[in-house]
């Protein structure tokens, strides 16, 4: 009994021993959430919003202008606040008479009738070979839509414009929306 005391007793005082000399088991870590900028921008790819055709062929059309809206014409998805701009390819149209200035056409952007994008600030602004704001916003936006029209001269500005034996006479030029972050 004596030895079976001792042998408790060292059991015990060798359990107290590991014990206390136990080293921690325990570090820290730093974990960080790193958030880049993102964003996108896209033209609806349906057929009929990749081409905007001003068509003039009344002396209404002449005289007050011709606009054409694209409905949800732009997706956007940004994370936190954005700028959106637009520019023309050049000055001035391609076409047979090279002085048709793309500043003769507005842009005019407004929310989309589907998932616009809250509390954004549109800007109408005529079409150049440098870039104008035409949306911004303080918040981010997941595929947040954008209506566009596009508006050209009334008052008899394009009256000089056609060229006998062409139907229609043509003037083009690509317009090109940017995004940034704000």
């Amino acid at each position: 009994m004596t030895k079976n005391v001792i042998l408790a007793g060292l059991s015990l005082f060798i359990g107290a021993a590991i014990h206390a000399q136990a080293p921690t088991n325990t570090d820290n870590v730093t974990l960080n959430i790193k958030l880049k900028p993102i964003q996108t921008l896209v033209v609806n790819n349906a057929a009929d919003q990749k081409t905007v055709d001003l068509v003039y062929e009344t002396t209404g059309d002449y005289q007050n202008g011709k606009s054409e809206t694209k409905q949800n014409h732009l997706a956007v998805y940004s994370t936190g606040g954005f700028v959106v701009k637009v520019k023309s390819a050049a000055a001035n149209f391609n076409g047979p008479k090279g002085d048709l200035q793309t500043n003769s056409v507005t842009i005019t952007p407004a929310a989309g009738s589907n998932d616009p994008i809250a509390g954004a600030q549109y800007s109408t602004q005529t079409l150049q070979a440098t870039e104008q704001e035409i949306v911004k916003s303080t918040t981010g936006t997941v595929n947040g839509k954008i209506n566009v029209t596009y508006k050209g001269a009334g008052a008899n500005a394009y009256l000089n414009y056609y060229v006998a034996g062409q139907t229609p006479t043509v003037y083009t030029t690509q317009v090109t929306y940017t995004i940034i972050s704000q």
